[in-house]
């Protein structure tokens, strides 16, 4: 069955709404950037609220290291997902520490000829804008992945919602889904009838 991760938590009533719902991950932005940038002791009291069962994602965009582990430790992250230019060096050496997650923003098909180099868990891929790191609520072109051999299990994310979550899964056929856009009533505040009729939608796959 394919895993759900909802990003761009920022309060706790969205958080577990979503984990009732039925998410399996859920993700904390900790981009000064995003609109959905969260404080690291604000994701640890959504956080503390939280089933363990959840994985906890941690989104950080060409962070110095030693933050980014200062701010794991203070929210209680699982995982950590990088979003900018990190290089597979970078990303291994979280490895052991927690589970990693490397985004690739893709615009065409040779934008994924180093993906394979990063020896992460999991591989993350998004919809290329030019000066956004990410939550652009547009998909890219699936086709660009269509029989392309991913060395790590793939989380499909980028314009999805729940009209089209059904339809992405069937054409890439990834480990899971990633939505933070498409379910929210404004940046940052998630729309509980989005979120339910998301994970209905994918779960039908």
């Amino acid at each position: 069955m394919v895993k759900i991760k909802i990003c761009g938590m920022t309060n706790k009533a969205d958080a577990i709404s979503a984990s009732r719902l039925g998410a399996d991950m859920l993700g904390f932005v900790f981009y000064k950037k995003s609109k959905r940038c969260v404080e690291a002791v604000v994701a640890r009291d959504i956080i503390s609220g939280l089933p363990a069962s959840i994985l906890k994602v941690g989104v950080f965009v060409d962070e110095e290291p030693g933050k980014v582990l200062d701010l794991a430790a203070t929210a209680s992250l699982d995982a950590l997902q990088f979003h900018g230019s990190e290089t597979p060096e970078y990303c291994a050496s979280f490895r052991g520490k927690y589970k990693v997650i490397k985004a690739f923003r893709l615009k065409e098909r040779k934008d994924l000829k180093d993906i394979n180099d990063y020896g992460v868990d999991l591989y993350l891929l998004d919809t290329f804008k030019s000066g956004t790191a990410g939550g652009t609520g547009k998909a890219f072109d699936w086709k660009i992945v269509t029989d392309f051999e991913f060395l790590r299990p793939v989380i499909l994310s980028g314009g999805l919602n729940p009209k089209n979550v059904s339809r992405a899964i069937r054409e890439v056929v990834p480990y899971g889904v990633d939505v933070s856009t498409g379910v929210e009533e404004s940046p940052g505040k998630k729309d509980p009838e989005l979120m339910k009729k998301f994970i209905e939608e994918a779960r039908k796959v």
